[in-house]
């Protein structure tokens, strides 16, 4: 019997992956269960003790409680009887009494056996979830069992089943069943159905745990890693840093040809890592980041937390990278913004600076002008200076004898300016008629005449003009029919007249006609009488 017991129970450990102990642990509870369904015992505390090492028989004892006064003589007794039993018992211990007969009906026995499985099942899900929480953040091995609706891929991890949700995946991997794979533990929680583990594999530290695991000198800490950037499945950016003189962080993290850089490579499916130096100076730090591409010129605010970087013209393309991947990436490692700029622009940028500068230290230079301060008494005086009283004001005003005085020798002057002049146009127009009557042989009154006759005409023109600006259409038609003046005749006849005949009223004026000669100028009748000048 020793022997069989021995071997169940170590049998039920062995495939439970439990210890011994806690197994003995759930099967006494769950006995002590199947007795208090026992008719018999109903309502009394029972307790059960196996000895499976020294081979003796199953222990069942009921518990009673020590009390002053009992109320309940199946669970509780005097302290008297307790002192039969225990000398140095005392008031609220618990002590075993008699001890009670090993059968019990098949219904407890059915709930012993149901208990025993709960209770296996509940240690052993209390030790996976003590194993797992101990390995959050670190990196484990599963192979995947089934890929479930909405892509939630469950990772078969021994003694436990992991949950890889879809924002955790990396979009370029494909997962089939039977794949294994390296996983990064994110989080494990507890839940009906027993430890919940949460696990990812584009977590940024899933890189770093794979280089503890690759790397030797990054396991033993002669090599740190100071921050990583990383875009799953796609590309990353890790910055090392030696804490040993002489050992080069970048070369222990490639390896002899690339065989350790090579190894996490085709674990993370050919995932495109940068290895870069870190320094303490950002400046430094940011022309490493930047790589493959070559760096000139870096400019940081602290401030703002960004930076400029100029990189050659030909290789902007190569800092900025596909997508601007190079660039996102190596602002991520450096947590500056970054701004990238060819050495065109660059040097666009600086005239730019320049001018700026130039004008704000010129407009500075010019408003700073020093005034002197003015003492309190002479401020005074000037404002009094600035304030016109009522006596200035009545001083200004003038009285009509001041204006008359004033006004009077203005006007005289005025008038001797007009009567000069009158004399003077008098005197231009009695020679310019005396030089016309010279020439015509007239009379300066005949002359007169004549210059009123033409005014009064020029007169009559411009109103015919601007009643009609082009004559009748009937009339130029008559015009056209007239027969013609007999050759010979020696009189010229003008248009002006021949319209005139048509209109009722004789030749409205006179020419002269002028030829090589001094010619003499024909008068004019008022009332259309035609004056004909001979020709020569």
């Amino acid at each position: 019997m020793k022997s069989d017991f021995l071997i169940a129970l170590t049998q039920l450990a062995a495939e439970r992956h439990l210890p011994r102990e806690q197994v003995v642990s759930a099967i006494e509870v769950a006995l002590a269960s199947a007795f208090k369904k026992d008719s018999l015992n109903v309502g009394q505390n029972i307790s059960v003790k196996l000895n499976p090492s020294s081979g003796e028989p199953v222990s069942v004892y009921a518990l009673k409680l020590v009390v002053e006064e009992v109320e309940d003589s199946q669970r509780e007794m005097s302290l008297a009887a307790a002192r039969k039993l225990k000398p140095d018992a005392e008031v609220g211990e618990e002590i075993a009494t008699e001890a009670l007969s090993l059968q019990f009906s098949r219904i407890a026995a059915q709930t012993a056996k149901q208990v025993v499985l709960q209770r296996l099942r509940e240690v052993e899900r209390d030790l996976v979830f003590q194993e797992f929480i101990d390995r959050t953040d670190d990196v484990v091995s599963g192979v995947v069992d089934q890929i479930e609706p909405g892509r939630i891929v469950v990772i078969d991890l021994g003694r436990a089943q992991a949950i890889l949700i879809p924002d955790e995946q990396v979009p370029t991997e494909r997962y089939r069943k039977g794949q294994r794979l390296k996983i990064y533990v994110v989080e494990v929680r507890r839940s009906a159905k027993g430890p919940e583990i949460l696990v990812s594999r584009s977590h940024k530290n899933l890189l770093k745990r794979l280089f503890e695991i690759e790397v030797p000198e990054v396991f033993n800490g002669v090599v740190e890693i100071k921050a990583i950037s990383r875009e799953g499945g796609s590309r990353s950016k890790v910055a090392v840093t030696s804490r040993q003189e002489g050992i080069d962080p970048v070369g222990s993290c490639i390896g002899m040809r690339g065989n350790r850089i090579q190894s996490i490579v085709n674990e993370l499916q050919g995932e495109k890592i940068d290895v870069v130096r870190w320094d303490k100076d950002p400046k430094v730090f940011l022309a490493n980041a930047l790589s493959p591409s070559e760096v000139i010129h870096v400019e940081i605010n602290e401030q703002e937390g960004s930076a400029l970087v100029v990189v050659p013209e030909r290789q902007l393309s190569l800092a900025i990278g596909k997508e601007g991947q190079n660039a996102r990436l190596a602002a991520k490692l450096t947590n500056f913004r970054l701004d990238i700029l060819s050495m065109t622009e660059w040097e666009t940028l600086r005239a730019e600076r320049q001018a700026s500068e130039e004008a704000r230290r010129a407009v500075a230079a010019g408003a700073v002008v020093e005034v002197p301060e003015a003492s309190d008494a002479e401020a005074q005086a000037s404002v009094e200076e600035l304030v016109i009283t009522d006596e200035d004001l009545a001083a200004e005003v003038l009285t009509v004898e001041e204006l008359e005085e004033v006004v009077t020798p203005v006007s005289t002057e005025l008038e001797v300016a007009v009567a000069a002049a009158v004399e003077s146009s008098t005197a231009d127009g009695e020679a310019e008629g005396s030089i016309e009557a010279q020439e015509s042989g007239l009379s300066p009154e005949e002359l007169a005449l004549l210059a009123l006759e033409e005014l009064e005409d020029e007169d009559e023109l411009d109103e015919e003009e601007e009643e009609e600006d082009e004559p009748d259409q009937g009339i130029q038609a008559e015009v056209w029919n007239l027969p013609a003046v007999a050759a010979g005749a020696g009189q010229i006849r003008f248009a002006e007249d021949i319209l005139g005949e048509f209109r009722g009223g004789g030749g409205r004026r006179g020419r002269g006609s002028q030829g090589s000669g001094k010619g003499k100028k024909g008068a004019r009748g008022k009332k259309g009488a035609r004056t004909v000048v001979e020709e020569g």
